[in-house]
């Protein structure tokens, strides 16, 4: 699978540990940055893995900073991108088969890189259900986004 991954300082060695996980995997890895645990900002790092997945370069995402919360709110701010944290199995895995979820954010904080390899195994190997009550709420939110976003020309 194409993954995008990116994190913030306080994830950047989450990061770089999970990317290498990845890659064994043999999953294909945009990695986003940052690349030092020098201060960034996480709504950018967040910006570029959620442009990755508007723009097709990816199948999916991964965002890593202090709390997870952060990157989540600023990746789901993007159309077409559905981002969440996520600090159990359950979540991981149920997002993406009821709400097709695209972006996965964890807390560097919060979790440690087994429990992170973890929710990422259970991320990347769900996928979504598309029974039609799932469909009809994300048609809803579709509807929503498309209420109150505007494309900048």
């Amino acid at each position: 699978m194409r993954l995008a991954i990116g994190a913030d300082h306080a994830g950047f060695e989450m990061k770089r540990d999970l990317a290498a996980y990845l890659a064994k995997q043999g999953h294909e890895i945009t990695d986003l940055g940052t690349h030092t645990t020098a201060a960034v900002d996480y709504p950018d790092i967040a910006s570029a893995v959620a442009m990755a997945i508007r723009n097709g370069q990816a199948d999916r995402g991964i965002l890593i900073c202090g709390s997870g919360a952060g990157a989540s709110v600023a990746a789901s701010k993007f159309p077409g991108v559905r981002a969440a944290i996520c600090h159990d199995t359950y979540t991981a895995r149920q997002a993406v088969e009821h709400d097709d979820l695209n972006v996965l954010c964890l807390g560097s904080r919060v979790i440690g890189p087994a429990l992170a390899r973890t929710l990422t195994d259970a991320f990347l190997t769900a996928t979504f259900s598309a029974e039609e009550r799932h469909v009809r709420r994300l048609g809803k939110i579709d509807a929503i986004e498309s209420r109150f976003s505007r494309e900048d020309a």
